[in-house]
């Protein structure tokens, strides 16, 4: 609730002459915030609430709020923070920025950016791209390794004080019973329990770190062509340290959420390669289930403040509809691609991904990019002929079954794309399967020669090293007997997925 001081505080702030400027003062809300848009300034107002998870409720603790989130986004956005600025009350009774007077409230003063540069507007424009994705990722990548490790708590009570919390939160509105408050605490307190040996490793690993603590869609902005994070969690740290996987999880529910879901696994495959984190990726959809039971009960909070908003707790239902559903046990599967040079094996399975498994969709494990890795350069670099030899070839084929196996046994889902033009190859690839006791499905993209030759020839960088060359030495040594699934591999991206997808749901 906004005290009757701060209704005068708003008033001063929605003032121009206040800041020493002309023009209109845009004003905008959150749940904890308000922020008056002025000239080229954003000035951000901590709302003086008492909640569960933050307390605004005096002025000298927002005061140091608005200085610690000043220092914490510095971390990665610096260019977008100005600094604080201290509100004071003259004798008068009057407001000022000028130093002096009784403290009544403080501002974070930041550049003002064109909101359509928000990635939630982007995303409903039809403007995110796989390239911006990837670019977002690296950023995040980089974030992460760059944050310390915070030790001294498990895993398992890190995330056991993040459901305390929810507990809380749901008891501030009205829009969920209790009973349904008592079974998404109770399913997610059993889910905790099937994760607590992973969560606990992760913990001693160094994993849990101080993070940005809300990293959805609306705390993204692009700057100059580059995606920039802003508005991290500096008002309860206990919120921020968490899991580097569950600081990324709000950003994969929140893209799945609104029906991006190629991006959110493109997105998860992305980091878990830049992190060399496969064991990891089986916790994503219990973390997004997390992060949407979060979203949920703030924006139930938001409806009961608003006396009710019946538009805001239908939204407050779709989180908690998919949070239940997110926390869903699905069983593993492989999917291997075949194919060779030319045949598509990597925009069927990045696209086939998101289909696969519990959310974010399977881990995707492609013999190019585990090629580039095993050399130690980015996934666009060309390699050598050296790089291709049997014993190179026998490594990266090897490494393929290994971590299939691997992953199938923590639970995920994986799409695993190479040639698998040798019928030991395919065989190692099923064992992997076998192994961690995982349905299995060989899929072989039948292409015609000339459609391969075609398409390789008319390629331009990329993952792929492959030229004419090596095309013809594919076609010449032929495959072998294939006893994998054929799929016309000449369709449509979109033809071939969806045959793919009728194999799978015929079993």
């Amino acid at each position: 609730m906004i005290t009757q001081d701060q209704n005068v505080t708003t008033a001063f702030l929605s003032d121009a002459v206040s800041y020493g400027l002309s023009g209109p003062v845009e004003t905008m809300e959150t749940h904890i915030s308000r922020i008056f848009l002025v000239a080229d300034k954003a000035f951000k107002l901590k709302r003086a609430v008492k909640l569960p998870y933050a307390d605004f409720s005096t002025p000298e603790l927002r005061l140091e709020s608005c200085l610690k989130e000043v220092r914490l986004n510095a971390r990665a956005t610096p260019e977008l923070y100005l600094g604080v600025r201290r509100i004071y009350r003259r004798t008068d009774g009057t407001l000022t920025f000028d130093p002096g007077g009784e403290l009544v409230d403080a501002v974070v003063e930041m550049l003002r950016f064109d909101q359509d540069s928000l990635f939630d507007r982007m995303a409903l424009n039809g403007q995110l791209s796989a390239t911006l994705m990837s670019d977002l990722t690296e950023m995040i990548v980089a974030f992460h390794k760059a944050a310390e490790p915070v030790f001294g708590e498990s895993g398992t009570a890190n995330v056991s004080a993040v459901l305390d919390i929810n507990q809380a939160g749901f008891l501030t509105s009205s829009v969920f019973s209790k009973a349904e408050q008592k079974t998404m605490d109770a399913q997610f307190r059993s889910a905790l329990k099937r994760h607590s040996s992973l969560l606990n490793q992760r913990a001693e690993e160094g994993k849990v770190r101080l993070c940005h603590g809300d990293l959805h869609l609306r705390n993204i902005c692009l700057i100059d062509g580059h995606p920039r994070l802003f508005d991290c969690i500096e008002f309860n740290d206990r919120i921020a340290t968490v899991d580097v996987l569950y600081d990324l999880a709000f950003l994969l529910m929140d893209l799945w959420h609104i029906g991006f879901r190629a991006y959110a696994n493109l997105i998860a495959n992305r980091y878990i390669d830049a992190m060399e984190d496969d064991a990891g990726f089986a916790l994503l959809s219990f973390f997004m289930a997390l992060r949407a039971a979060v979203r949920a009960h703030v924006t139930a909070t938001q409806a009961e403040e608003a006396g009710g908003d019946e538009a805001l707790a239908a939204s407050a239902r779709t989180y908690y509809d998919l949070a239940l559903t997110l926390l869903q046990e699905r069983p593993a599967r492989l999917i291997a691609i075949g194919g060779f040079s030319g045949s598509g094996k990597t925009t069927i399975a990045d696209r086939l991904a998101q289909t696969v498994g519990a959310a974010p969709g399977a881990r995707v494990l492609e013999s190019d990019r585990i090629r580039k890795a095993l050399h130690g350069v980015p996934v666009d670099t060309r390699l050598g002929d050296e790089a291709y030899q049997p014993i190179v070839s026998e490594r990266v084929y090897a490494e393929i079954a290994c971590r299939s196996s691997d992953i199938l046994s923590c639970g995920s889902s994986v799409v695993a794309n190479a040639v698998f033009d040798r019928e030991d190859r395919r065989q190692d690839i099923r064992e992997s399967a076998v192994q961690a006791g995982a349905a299995f499905i060989g899929v072989w993209l039948e292409t015609p020669e000339a459609v391969l030759r075609a398409r390789v020839s008319a390629r331009h960088g990329g993952q792929s090293d492959a030229d004419l060359g090596v095309l013809e030495k594919q076609l010449a040594r032929g495959a072998g007997v294939l006893d994998w699934t054929k799929v016309d591999g000449s369709q449509t991206p979109d033809d071939v997925v969806e045959a793919i997808c009728r194999l799978l749901r015929n079993g």
